[in-house]
């Protein structure tokens, strides 16, 4: 699928993974309401993109994204129609949130440094989150005297603990990747240098599995979160069934013939072959 191109995001593409740039370089790649529109495009296309079969977000020059662009996110739209405040408001949930959130393909927010305020909905958006060692975190809307808004408040209390996250709401304080991964913000951090080489490992291991599968569990997880033990059996039940009848390469009878009849596939050793599977 050919993609038009955009004045605020980059797309880039490497077979099967399709890196999604935000790409405002000069401003920190802070998110003002024409990037956030040109997003919500973006991932509509992307979701039945054929050629996509990871997304990576990340941000062109030396941020991943200082946040929400306070000059055309906030002071311009003060005193602007409330319509145009909502319409706003709403374009920017859409893609960080309800869009990013369940997009039917693995996603993976590579933080290759600034990542401030808001771009915390994105980045916990994101199935995984890799960062540079030396990347700049930092939830500093306390000294603007503003509060975490949008998801950001709820999407911290998600992922970080307790402590960590009043800390660094309460005080502003920046934290290094290392740091974010150590209270489990991100999955891992690496040297910068070996950023893109890391996230791209992840991409092509994930490849590796049946994508049927992969949306399922995704959405299994992040679904069953909210329900009670007796509401999540059922759904998972219910799950399974919709995975077999959805499934064009029939993944759970590929690999259990691979595994019980073939003895072909040890799982914990790698996916069963998929290769095989289509072709049959």
């Amino acid at each position: 699928m050919a993609l038009r191109e955009y004045q605020n995001v980059k797309i880039e593409r490497e077979g099967g993974i399709t890196f999604v740039i935000l790409n405002r370089p000069e401003k920190r790649n802070c998110m003002s309401p024409a990037l956030n529109a040109e997003m919500a495009e973006i991932l509509t296309e992307l979701e039945g993109d054929d050629e996509t079969e990871v997304l990576v977000l990340t941000g062109a020059g030396d941020a991943f994204s200082a946040g929400m662009d306070l000059r055309e996110y906030f002071r311009a739209l003060d005193n602007a129609p409330l319509g145009d405040r909502l319409r706003a408001r709403w374009t920017t949930a859409t893609w960080q949130y309800y869009k990013l959130r369940m997009f039917p393909k693995p996603t993976i927010a590579m933080v290759n440094g600034w990542c401030f305020g808001g771009a915390f909905t994105p980045l916990t958006s994101c199935d995984f989150a890799i960062a540079a060692e030396d990347a700049q975190f930092g939830l500093s809307e306390v000294n603007w005297g503003i509060l975490p808004g949008g998801f950001v408040s709820r999407d911290v209390a998600a992922v970080m603990s307790y402590r960590d996250a009043l800390f660094y709401i309460m005080t502003g304080r920046t934290f290094s990747g290392k740091q974010a991964a150590e209270m489990k913000l991100i999955n891992y951090a690496v040297p910068r240098e070996r950023l893109r080489d890391e996230v791209v490992a992840l991409a092509r291991e994930l490849m590796t599995k049946n994508p049927t599968t992969l949306r399922a569990c995704k959405q299994a997880f992040k679904v069953c979160r909210e329900m009670d033990w007796e509401q999540a059996q059922d759904y998972l039940a219910a799950k399974l069934d919709q995975m077999r009848l959805q499934d064009p390469e029939r993944g759970r009878e590929e690999g259990m013939r691979q595994f019980l009849d073939e003895k072909s596939f040890r799982p914990g050793l790698g996916a069963y072959d998929r290769e095989r599977a289509r072709q049959r």
